[in-house]
């Protein structure tokens, strides 16, 4: 369920690279608050204190209750290094299911 947590959010990411109207990135908010804070419940749950604040952060980051104001051109490199984040999250757990 996490890995389709994270291809979702990965996509709705990269997403944001294209110029949609501004209620995709309000539901590209939300999303990633539910989506990050699920992420975060998962890893605290399994141990993994350290991913666990980090996408407690994530999910902090994006909420869309209190808007942080960075400009479209930080907003789009916090949504790359975010999506790449997760797509090398989703290699490490491939990688290490195979061992």
């Amino acid at each position: 369920m996490e890995k389709l947590f994270k291809i979702f959010l990965i996509i709705l990411l990269f997403g944001c690279l294209i110029d949609f109207p501004y209620g995709y990135y309000q539901f590209v908010r939300f999303a990633a608050l539910i989506g990050f804070g699920y992420l975060a419940f998962k890893a605290n749950e399994q141990g993994y204190k350290n991913e666990a604040f980090v996408y407690l952060a994530l999910a902090i980051l994006f909420q869309p209750f209190i808007k942080i104001a960075l400009g479209r051109t930080i907003w789009n490199i916090v949504d790359v290094v975010v999506g790449i984040g997760l797509l090398v999250s989703l290699a490490t757990i491939k990688n290490n299911k195979n061992d």
